[in-house]
């Protein structure tokens, strides 16, 4: 333990404390810290190592360690803090997440803690080098769980969580299948005396009363302490610690039918005259209904969890890897980076790489969510757990474990998944004080009736009491959040759109402006020939032949697109004479004894060249925001030309669909405000912040946020960066820079625009599935807790029995999952265009 009590008796009251200091270069360093932390309350002293980077403080028995860290980071340093998940076992409902969350943060040194009930994780942030594993452990422990550190190898822990979960679904549905064939008989017994006289007739003719309540005994001794002891196993050391839970609530309210059923079959006399009845059925039934309902809710977390199976499952066991002149089936764990891999037709990717020989077209769709195979050639960059369709080919290995595109994406995910929205902390706080509160409830339900009921009041009382106890779900509030947000989350990623913060997924849905970084988002991020419109007397590509020829020689990002647009036609260029650049009018040379001339307007009159043939047309490329350059062979006007940084195929759509959802666009562009005008009108963007300079971005941010308006922006490059971390939310074209996917709070994988109404689209889905789901939780609970409490029998004579009560109960959670699980419904707004070949 880093924080223990001083081993003087006389000071047992005394802590000490040994904290990881960063960013202390020298003695007057150590000064400084040692001043901030003795001004801490509740600390005696302090002494800071420089060669160890460490304070060792003592604390009396009031302190609070997190005091001395905001010391610290007052004082200009920086304390080391690590993050590491834990797999929390036997949590049964959201009043368990926050006894768990409640002992691990009182772990000295543990920042933050949060619980996850439908993953069954913890994530916890602390100071490293002062909580240790069985620290963390302990606590768990002590707060009545189990837990396991979850392993940094995806597919390992997984693989554990998927046959831990496995084992569990097994053991409930033999347990529900031995308490069914148990309960069945005590159901016949009890229940169909009352409601079939035939039945009581041959129960007391055959058997008697008495002995039918023996057997009525015997089967449910073998229901409650068979199948049923699990709840009683946990139920009850979590009542004797003062911290009730569902488990609690089930062994409570069933222990009373039980108990008072014995107490009436075997010693009668005790009970006051007129109330010696049995409920036996009432607590089997209770127990097997809440079986079959935490064996559905099993059912229905397996399937939550669905896309991240699929995801570990997309990567194959083995790979086929060169080693000593050999090709040879290897273990995927044992490739290294520079291996050779083949890949024959048909196969998955094993891992990351670039292509050394061959080519084929390789499907990426459950990378980036798009459905066209793209082509990969010598020197392309393939991602493991893709499919090749086509040709074989060999690649060298640049990425293993997880290193790879494929573990990142999990491991986002699974971030994501385990991520606690803003509106769960509330009913975090609710859940609570919920069960403590019902079982308050309960008693309070036993003594009104006990005392004001009419008779028999005891059995009324313990009837309510009972259904009070068992009606309660804190299971629906505590899966409500968490279960939507996996579904959302695992269902964006089959799209290729990568929560990166579950946090995320909540503000994207409040965003009213969606802010678009021109360049690489709105386009295609490199200049394309994009018109050409030859002059009379003159062929297309007669004059692309010359001019590409010409524009060879320069390294202009223009003269390259003219020069990329002949390669793509397959025109042969010819060899060029006198070659003169003009700045800022043209260039010009001569082709097979042609002279050529290329440039802007201004140019063509220095050169008595009349433009105003092409006076339409050029108008025409000035409103689509482009700069018409013009050619002129031997002495003649040949062609206007306009080389642009192209609109993608999608984008027009995709702006259409933000402009559906209510959200207002606004492009950002270091463009001149005319041509950025021009852009915004072709796409009907709604603001424009034009001539912005890199670092000007996030000043165009902030005056978008106009009115308290939440801003998301769209962005690709390194410049982008500041700007995606200012926006309330960020969201980075994932075929852009490690740097832009780093700082955003959203990666669309398929670097189309398409997925960002998709992921607004889900985020809204999402959040009003969660809205559902707790509206349900706490309804639920609202109306039918008063119910079985009796408030409707003085109006009409309704009492809701424990039976119904607990099948209301474990519905409800089932309903909450499956109203989850719709969101795997979900389709996307939008498509991307697929290219022609």
């Amino acid at each position: 333990m880093a924080l223990q009590p001083d081993s003087n008796p006389s000071a047992s009251l005394v802590t000490r404390f040994s904290m990881p200091v960063e960013g202390m270069s020298c003695a007057s360093c150590v000064g400084r810290v040692e001043r901030a932390l003795k001004a801490v309350p509740g600390v005696l002293s302090a002494t800071v190592n420089l060669a160890t980077e460490r304070a060792d403080i003592t604390f009396n028995d009031q302190s609070d360690p997190h005091l001395a860290v905001r010391a610290i980071e007052g004082a200009g340093y920086a304390v080391r803090e690590d993050t590491t998940e834990l797999a929390i076992e036997d949590m049964s409902c959201a009043s368990c997440v926050g006894r768990v969350e409640k002992a691990l943060s009182k772990v000295p040194g543990v920042l933050e803690a949060n619980v996850n009930l439908a993953t069954e994780r913890a994530r916890v942030r602390y100071l490293s080098g002062v909580v240790s594993m069985t620290d963390l452990e302990n606590a768990v422990k002590q707060a009545g769980y189990t837990s396991r550190r979850l392993s940094r190898e995806t597919a390992d822990a997984d693989d554990k969580d998927t046959e831990r979960h496995e084992k569990e679904s097994r053991s409930l549905r033999r347990s529900l299948l031995i308490a069914a064939i148990f309960t069945l008989p005590v159901f016949i017994l009890e229940m169909g005396s009352h409601l079939i006289p035939a039945m009581h007739h041959w129960v007391m003719g055959a058997l008697g009363q008495q002995t039918s309540w023996y057997i009525q005994f015997v089967l449910a001794t073998l229901v409650l302490f068979g199948p049923g002891l699990r709840f009683f196993r946990k139920g009850v050391p979590a009542l004797l610690r003062g911290a009730p839970d569902m488990n609690s609530l089930v062994s409570v309210g069933t222990a009373a039918a039980y108990g008072y059923s014995l107490v009436a079959t075997f010693l009668p006399g005790v009970l006051p005259q007129g109330t010696a009845n049995v409920y036996f059925e009432a607590s089997t039934v209770i127990v097997t209904l809440i079986l079959l309902g935490r064996t559905l809710e099993a059912r229905a977390k397996g399937r939550t969890s669905q896309a991240i199976k699929r995801l570990v499952g997309l990567q194959p066991k083995t790979a086929r890897v060169e080693r000593n002149g050999e090709t040879v089936d290897i273990p995927l764990d044992q490739v290294t980076v520079g291996d050779v891999v083949h890949v024959r037709p048909g196969e998955k990717i094993p891992v990351d790489g670039l292509v050394v020989e061959g080519a084929s077209y390789v499907d990426e769709s459950m990378i980036t969510g798009e459905p066209v195979p793209v082509s990969k050639g010598e020197g392309t960059a393939v991602v493991g757990g893709t499919i090749n369709k086509t040709g074989g080919f060999n690649f060298r290995v640049t990425k293993v474990g997880a290193n790879t595109v494929l573990a990142q994406i999990i491991h986002l995910v699974q971030e994501a998944q385990g991520s606690k929205l803003p509106i769960q902390t509330l009913v975090d706080k609710v859940t609570m004080w919920f069960v403590p509160a019902v079982m308050a409830a309960a008693t309070l339900t036993f003594l009104i009736w006990l005392i004001f009921g009419p008779s028999p009041a005891l059995t009324f009382a313990l009837v309510n009491a009972v259904a009070v106890l068992i009606i309660a779900c804190p299971c629906a509030m505590g899966l409500a959040t968490p279960t939507s947000i996996m579904v959302g989350t695992g269902r964006a990623a089959e799209f290729g759109i990568l929560f990166r913060k579950g946090e995320a997924l909540q503000a994207l849905r409040d965003v009213s402006v969606i802010a678009l970084d021109k360049t690489g988002t709105l386009t295609k991020g490199h200049p394309e020939l994009t018109d050409l419109v030859p002059g009379e007397g003159f062929e297309y590509d007669d004059v692309l032949a010359l001019v590409a020829a010409v524009e060879s020689r320069s390294e202009h990002p223009i003269a390259e697109a003219i020069v990329a647009a002949a390669r793509q036609r397959n025109i042969t260029l010819a060899p060029i004479e006198d070659f003169e650049a003009m700045p800022g009018f043209g260039v010009s040379a001569k082709v097979s004894g042609q002279t050529i001339a290329i440039g802007a307007d201004r140019f063509m009159t220095k050169l008595g060249l009349d433009v105003t043939s092409f006076m339409q047309v050029a108008e025409r490329l000035g409103n689509q925001g482009k700069s018409p350059l013009y050619a002129a062979i031997d002495g003649r006007l040949a062609a206007v030309i306009a080389v642009a940084d192209p609109i993608r195929e999608t984008t027009p759509e995709a702006i259409r669909a933000l402009h559906a959802l209510g959200l207002k666009v606004a492009m950002i562009t270091g463009d001149n405000a005319r041509t950025a005008r021009a852009i915004a009108r072709q796409l009907g963007i709604d603001e424009v912040a034009a001539e912005v300079l890199p670092d000007g971005k996030v000043a165009a941010l902030k005056k978008f946020r106009v009115n308290g308006a939440r801003v998301a922006f769209v962005g690709d490059g390194i410049n982008d960066a500041p700007a995606l971390a200012e926006a309330d939310v960020g969201l980075a074209i994932g075929t852009g820079t490690d740097v832009a996917i780093e700082a955003a709070d959203v990666v669309l994988m398929s670097g189309d625009l398409c997925g960002v109404p998709n992921a607004i689209g889900l985020s809204q889905a999402t959040i009003r599935n969660i809205k559902q789901n707790l509206f349900w939780a706490f309804a639920y609970n609202a109306l039918l807790i008063p119910v079985a409490a009796g408030v409707l029998y003085p109006l009409n004579g309704t009492l809701l029995s424990p039976i119904f009560a607990a099948a209301a109960m474990a519905l409800s959670s089932v309903f909450v999952l499956g109203n989850a699980l719709r969101l795997k419904r979900f389709q996307v707004r939008t498509h991307t265009v697929k290219p022609s070949h």
